[in-house]
């Protein structure tokens, strides 16, 4: 799966009423202005509610600190989720997995068409009450993702620890899933032992196994198994003589490895996993589901997050009494330094020395209009 990041601007520019500007008029001449530079991006108008419980200068100072380590949060919560949805598809051989959908629309549709939950989040509570509000549900995902994401962890760890045993040496690995019934003789003079060979002794093997003993069965040998490093032989001989045979064995190289054939253990692990590939598949499934339901539920709060974040640093930078305008904008990267200019040409402001800092790491405080931004990946 390719994955690609589409960065999402919600921008706030001051309604300038001194120049007769309202907030449509304005809305106007920035659709203008980004139509007739040829700006490579969508645009539409972002509602944020007029907050009023508690909003004061003194107010939103205290908050600001917090809702900029906040979006952090949000937004850290958002990309785990997404990742994970990646990695689950992988998982289950898909090329891409479906699409993420926030509210049954696409991100783009519901950034166009956002309208504030007010049940969830009633505009008359204090801003402060509403960030917790919003933290509070993420917080929860992100704990519950925790419990759900590793207990496939484990199960997946636990299938790989059979499979790993399955693929490591001869010498050490279990051997059950390559003996057969009808390789083993038992009877109550004979017996047959698996012998470890390295590949390229294995001619060696053949011509002396024989003559380790002399209650060897000739021509007993027949290979099971060969990997990179060794081959699986086995070999029949009277019980009598079996530690005779394991010291003339590893004189020559040969490892005789213990083993004891039983179909009910055998049967025992087939089970065991086939019931762990079951329960894998099925825990991958929820999980999928759950991520799925939890990129929306989180990406909605973020989205509900940046509004608050949106109006408490516009009446912070535009005062109390100045209307704003928001919208939404997705610059390709050969064009956001165009639309940046263009934005500022929007504030009665952007030629102050303040906002023309050289100093790159302001971000957007270095810009004199008010800015958010939503990754999408």
């Amino acid at each position: 799966m390719t994955t690609t990041t589409t960065k999402y601007l919600i921008v706030s520019l001051p309604v300038q009423s001194a120049a007769g500007d309202s907030e449509n008029s304005l809305w106007r001449r920035l659709q203008d202005s980004v139509s007739r530079n040829k700006i490579d991006t969508p645009l539409y108008r972002f509602t944020v509610p007029r907050f009023k419980s508690g909003t004061t200068f003194n107010s939103l100072i205290a908050l600001s600190d917090e809702l900029v380590k906040s979006n952090v949060l949000i937004e850290g919560v958002a990309h785990k989720i997404r990742r994970q949805i990646e990695d689950l598809e992988r998982d289950g051989g898909a090329e891409s997995g479906a699409p993420v959908a926030v509210d049954g629309v696409p991100v783009d549709s519901y950034l166009s068409r956002f309208v504030w939950d007010e049940e969830k989040y009633p505009v008359k509570m204090p801003l402060k009450d509403i960030v917790a509000s919003i933290l509070s549900r993420v917080r929860k995902i992100e704990d519950r993702l925790k419990v759900q994401a590793g207990d496939y962890t484990s199960v997946k760890n636990k299938l790989k620890s059979i499979y790993k045993k399955k693929s490591v040496s001869l010498v050490t690995r279990d051997l059950s899933n390559l003996v057969k019934p009808e390789d083993i003789i038992t009877s109550e003079h004979l017996t047959t032992l698996l012998a470890v060979v390295p590949k390229y002794s294995q001619k060696d093997w053949l011509s002396c196994y024989e003559f380790l003993d002399n209650f060897v069965v000739p021509r007993s040998s027949k290979r099971l198994y060969e990997d990179n490093d060794y081959a699986l032989y086995t070999v029949t001989l009277f019980h009598k003589v079996v530690d005779n045979f394991k010291v003339g064995a590893r004189e020559k190289g040969f490892l005789i490895r213990d083993f004891e054939h039983s179909p009910e253990a055998q049967e025992s692990k087939k089970d065991e996993l086939e019931k762990l590939l079951q329960n894998e598949d099925a825990m991958r499934t929820s999980l999928l589901e759950f991520l799925y339901a939890s990129y929306s539920e989180v990406f909605s709060s973020w989205v509900h997050f940046s509004a608050v974040f949106i109006f408490a640093e516009s009446i912070l930078r535009y005062g109390l009494t100045t209307p704003f305008l928001c919208t939404v904008l997705a610059p390709s990267t050969k064009t956001e330094k165009k639309l940046e200019s263009i934005l500022e040409g929007f504030c009665g402001f952007a030629n102050s020395k303040y906002w023309k800092s050289e100093d790159d790491d302001l971000g957007d405080e270095s810009r004199p209009y008010v800015s958010s931004t939503i990754n999408v990946v």
